[in-house]
């Protein structure tokens, strides 16, 4: 099949509006977004999908391929990151592990300076793991699913909740791929066709539940900064699967967003550029933040300033798309463009929706 019927339309919306969620809500860290739409679950139970239908080919070669459209980007930012550290004052960096830049096993370190270009990168370290792992996790899905299911949820809620002899750094990674490891198998439930399987009713019940039942949690024990739902590990990761099942249960129709050429070019060009985006977008916040400083919008009051400010991000933000994005098409051995809008002939079009559920292989 070709590549361009291959396509998911649906599936790159739900991600462009992850990308999207995420980045507005680094730069207004607002509860409700956070609540409106859990984007770092949709996001790994979307890649647990589409790595569930990859490994219909042999297993090291596809977890290569995955690896390698993840990380040159990273590799990118490193190179640009890393020596921007060490002249602003990382005067004793640790020079081995500096070889998480290459490789992100764990979280690359980083000084203060460079703070916002490491934070966002333990999504890449979780979704590295998952991936490593994806043929051993897919092999024990396909035996005995509901477990597959849950044992992640429930081997976080012993992490947490019991001394650890782990180190700080390999037990913030485990729980990483934990807590993000249900929604990674539902993509494989997804791709099964498991979930299409369930009556609707049901599926609504388990997902209501787990939403109000995370949210509950959360209400009565907030934790002790009392921050949002994601600072509770095990509570957001009940949360985002709830979510993720009812988001992966159905697929509504998306012709309509091929009649919306504007919208389309968008959520095309945001995937197509969606590990570049996510990897610059808090660096390009704290510029725009440094920016503000200078031009001193807040004398216009709070709204021009905070929209002034996020303007300036998103300026910043497609600058370093257009710059650099084009590692995205080399990883992924598409011939480099600096803006991938599609050409109106090329759009794709609407599968059927039997097509998204290939055979068991």
């Amino acid at each position: 099949m070709k590549d361009a019927m291959a396509r998911e339309r649906y599936f790159d919306l739900l991600r462009a509006i992850a990308i999207v969620r995420v980045v507005t809500y680094h730069m207004f860290p607002l509860t409700a977004l956070e609540l409106l739409f859990p984007a770092m679950g949709v996001m790994f139970a979307l890649g647990g999908s589409l790595m569930a239908r990859s490994l219909s080919r042999p297993a090291p070669g596809v977890i290569y391929q995955r690896l390698w459209r993840l990380l040159p980007a990273l590799w990118v930012l490193g190179a640009i990151a890393v020596p921007a550290m060490l002249l602003h004052g990382w005067a004793d960096p640790p020079w081995a592990a500096l070889l998480l830049w290459v490789l992100p096993i764990a979280d690359p370190p980083s000084n203060e300076f460079g703070a916002e270009a490491a934070g966002p990168l333990w999504y890449l370290v979780t979704y590295l793991w998952l991936v490593v792992l994806s043929p051993a996790l897919l092999w024990a899905y396909r035996r005995a699913r509901l477990v597959t299911v849950l044992a992640p949820a429930a081997l976080l809620a012993v992490l947490l909740g019991t001394p650890t002899p782990l180190p700080e750094l390999p037990a913030r990674v485990l729980a990483g791929v934990l807590a993000f490891a249900t929604c990674w198998v539902l993509g494989f439930a997804h791709r099964d066709g498991d979930l299409r399987r369930v009556p609707g009713p049901a599926v609504i019940a388990l997902a209501s539940a787990c939403v109000a039942g995370a949210l509950a949690w959360w209400w009565a024990f907030p934790g002790d900064g009392g921050g949002g739902i994601s600072d509770l590990p095990l509570v957001y990761a009940v949360f985002s699967a709830g979510f993720t099942l009812a988001l992966l249960r159905w697929t509504p129709p998306t012709g309509w967003l091929a009649r919306t050429p504007l919208l389309d070019g968008l959520v095309t060009v945001i995937n197509a550029r969606a590990v570049t985006i996510y990897l610059w977008h808090n660096v390009a916040i704290t510029a725009a933040l440094a920016a503000n400083e200078v031009l001193e919008l807040w004398d216009y009051g709070t709204v021009v300033e905070e929209a002034g400010t996020f303007a300036i991000a998103l300026v910043l933000l497609a600058g370093v798309v257009l710059a650099l994005g084009w590692v995205e098409d080399v990883a992924a051995r598409r011939p480099p463009r600096a803006l991938p809008w599609p050409a109106p002939a090329k759009r794709v079009e609407e599968q059927p929706a039997r097509d998204l559920t290939p055979m068991r292989r």
